[in-house]
Order: structure tokens, then sequence, then C-alpha cells
């Protein structure tokens, strides 16, 4: 969706006399300890007045990412919001999500990850986006986060002006759905790529992009960055295998060949990068666990 004046979502504060559907914030967290402070932080800058649910599920931590998370419960508080931390022995995102959804209330889903910075108008877009009866699927503009690797900049600053990052709801690391949309599906399944199998629920029509920024950390360093790659492609074939109605739904993710040329001319150092690593991934192959993208 993009945003047609800055009057149309920068202040929404008369959205509970048009009873708008709840808005529930659904954080996974597995030792986000080093994070989970400056998400939270984030959701409290938002340019957004109407009551909004955030629930923290600590999943099989080892740190304080759960203490930590509870000591935003005031701040929150005083604006009208609430703070819930669940807590989980077990580690693993998807269970995490399956907990949160029980535990919200019918309406607006945000699901975002701990490392995850949104920027102060996004929230207030999402909400206003997924205002309506039809189902919709919604996200930010991804933006990532600066690399301290160069390697990992340049990569960063290529695979960013691929058409799917550039002009799509990439959904890495945040998505958000309405209640006829989170009626789609059931619990989440065990697969890879949990944004991948939410986002293919939807059309390229009932995607909407909110023309607002967020944060998204990159895996530091070559090996990182191969790694976490395989495991994102690995995911996306695996959705392929288990649920073969979904990927006719993609729509335009791979840039043509002289689209790519276009773009390698433009950053031939980004590119080699890109290339790089898309190289290593073709020629390796992964361990099947849990790959975090930093």
């Amino acid at each position: 969706m993009r945003r047609p004046a800055a009057a149309d979502y920068s202040d929404l504060s008369s959205q509970g006399e048009r009873q708008m559907q709840r808005t529930t914030i659904l954080i996974p967290a597995h030792d986000e300890a080093g994070y989970i402070d400056t998400c939270l932080r984030g959701l409290l800058t938002q340019d957004h007045r109407p009551p909004v649910a955030i629930i923290v599920i600590a999943n099989g931590c080892r740190d304080d990412t759960a203490a930590r998370a509870r000591s935003h419960g005031r701040a929150f508080a005083a604006r009208g919001w609430s703070l819930r931390v669940e807590e989980l022995a077990e580690g693993g995102k998807i269970g995490a999500l399956n907990h949160g959804d029980a535990c919200a209330a019918p309406g607006i889903r945000i699901y975002l990850d701990a490392d995850i910075v949104m920027s102060p108008r996004l929230l207030a877009g999402l909400v206003l986006a997924l205002d309506t009866a039809e189902p919709r699927y919604a996200g930010g503009r991804l933006r990532v986060a600066p690399a301290e690797n160069l390697l990992s900049a340049a990569y960063a600053r290529f695979w960013q002006k691929l058409p799917f990052v550039a002009h799509g709801v990439t959904g890495a690391g945040l998505f958000a759905v309405n209640e006829a949309g989170r009626a789609r599906w059931g619990a989440f399944p065990q697969v890879i790529s949990d944004d991948t199998f939410v986002r293919l629920h939807f059309s390229e029509a009932e995607r909407l992009l909110v023309d607002e920024p967020y944060s998204w950390p990159i895996a530091e360093g070559f090996t990182r960055l191969v790694r976490v790659r395989r495991r994102q492609d690995q995911g996306v074939a695996e959705i392929a295998l288990r649920f073969p109605e979904l990927p006719p739904r993609q729509g335009h993710v791979r840039p043509g060949r002289h689209e790519l040329l276009r773009l390698a001319a433009g950053d031939p150092l980004g590119f080699a990068a890109y290339g790089a690593v898309a190289l290593a991934v073709r020629a390796g192959r992964n361990r099947q666990d849990w790959a975090r993208g930093r």
C-alpha cells in the first residue's frame, strides 16, 4: 500500500470510535537478549494511539530475554497498551508462533521477529491497510541494517535492489494479516519458512505494501550468508513440495536476465558478492537445523 498522503495515517486516534479490529503483535524470541530491548523500544515510538496487545513468546531461552521484555511493561501500560511475556521451555519458532496465536484475541495479527525495529509510522500504516473485511496481508519496506562485514554490506546493497525486495512485500522478519486473512490457514505447520508459507496464502493483489521502513539485520560474513541463504532456499523448496498449490501465487520474484545485467552494471561489487554467495549455496549442503538470519 503506497502511502497517498501523510495525513492518511499519521494520526489514527479516532480508530476506537470506528470499532476497528483489535491489534496483537506476536514476537517469538529465542535467546534475543541483545535485541529484544531495541525491538520493544521501537514499538513504544509508534505513532499509533489505539490499544495494542504485545505478546513476547520467549522459547527455550538460556539468557534473560523474558526478564528484559517484562521490564518494558510499565512503559507500555502508560500508553494504554498491554505487554504479556510467555515462557516456553522448548525452543522453536513454529511452536512459539502457535502458542502466541492461542493467546491472542481475534483481529489483526502482526508477526514480528525480535531483532526487527519498526519505523514510527509503520504500525499505523499496517493497521490502516488491514482495516477491511476482505482477507489481506501487509508488510513494510524492508531496509537492511548497516552491516559490519564489507562483503555482507555489498551483498545487502545489491539484494535490496532486486524486484522482490525493492517492490514486493517480502515478509522477512515482519508480516501482518487481518482476521479474515488469518482464517486462510490453521496452526502453523512445521516449516522452515513461515513467512513464505503465509505470504503464499494470498494473491499479489491481496498483499499490501505499506511504504514505511523497518530495519532487518543481515548475516555477517560469507559463511553465515551462505548458510542462511541456503536455509532460505530449502524453505522455499520445502513449501513447493509439501504445499504445491501455494507457489503459483508467488508472482514476480526472480529478475530477468536483462534486469539482472542492468543491476549488475550499476553495482558490480554488490553483484560479485551476491553471485559468490549464490554459487556457494548451489555448490554445498546445509545442516537441517534452524539458521539465524544474522
